[in-house]
């Protein structure tokens, strides 16, 4: 009988891992933010007990997450940041792609999250706000060409970020525009800007222009309606290019093997003949 696999230890953090940790716990218990600095190299040696190395590693760490910049000179130290969402972003999706996510799964918490994110963003839109969701909705009735797709799946999805930046709930807004980046990620994968979906185009330039006329009208239960059928069609369009791609895969698939059998027919017969 086969033997479980043994667990594997836990890795013990590194000093300058936990160093950074605390420095975090830190500043939000003082409620630092952009441009506050932080102790210097000396003062932090002698807090936490350790040599220069050691923090110089620590405060390393917290310039790659972003948190801080490092600057040199006279006026130099570690300078507090706030960080955007662009690089938690990146390394969440880089962990998902190798999941095998699909748009099915995307959309699972895509048709919840963003009727509740549409709903909060009602009344708090500004005229520069839909100054730039109108400019959104004009660009994406100029694409023309394949290239123009793309682009124009960028755009839809970029009208959705735009509503995320408006959001008052800082939670709900990172899930929203995170998804739209994995989606985004998804469009280039799967190619879903192909020029024959003119049906999905004209369907998301419809819901959108119905969502900015609710949203003049401060309508909640209209966005909320529009968003969950906008979410709804969008999933349906996302499923059937998937098995658009899944049906062309295993035609490929069946092409090659039929090349490969024909070409070790013809070896075979060539090396056999008398």
């Amino acid at each position: 009988m086969p033997q479980a696999p043994l667990p594997t230890a836990k890795r013990r953090p590194k000093l300058a891992e936990l160093i950074s940790d605390d420095i975090k716990r830190w500043i939000a218990a003082e409620s630092l933010g952009e441009g506050d600095r932080l102790p210097n190299e000396k003062a932090l040696m002698e807090l936490y007990g350790s040599a220069k190395a050691t923090v110089r590693e620590a405060l390393k760490i917290l310039e790659v997450e972003g948190l801080i910049t490092l600057k040199t000179g006279p006026k130099g130290g570690a300078v507090i940041n706030q960080p955007g969402m662009e690089p938690a972003s990146r390394m969440l999706r880089n962990f998902l792609h190798f999941q095998q996510l699909d748009g099915r799964q995307v959309y699972q918490l895509r048709k919840l999250l963003e009727v509740e994110l549409a709903a909060s963003v009602v009344g708090r839109l500004t005229e520069d706000d839909y100054r730039q969701l109108e400019a959104n909705m004009t660009a994406c009735t100029c694409c023309g060409g394949e290239e123009d797709h793309r682009r124009q799946r960028f755009l839809e999805l970029e009208f959705h970020q735009l509503l995320a930046r408006a959001c008052p709930n800082p939670l709900l807004a990172f899930m929203c525009q995170f998804l739209n980046d994995m989606l985004r990620d998804l469009v280039v994968i799967k190619k879903a800007y192909v020029p024959e979906r003119k049906q999905f185009d004209h369907a998301n330039q419809d819901y959108h222009r119905q969502l900015v006329e609710a949203y003049r009208a401060d309508d909640t239960q209209r966005v909320r309606r529009i968003m969950a059928e906008h979410m709804a069609d969008a999933e349906s369009h996302m499923s059937a290019l998937e098995a658009e791609m899944a049906a062309q895969m295993l035609i490929q698939s069946d092409v090659l093997h039929s090349h490969h059998r024909s070409k070790l027919h013809n070896f075979l017969t060539d090396n056999t003949a008398v």
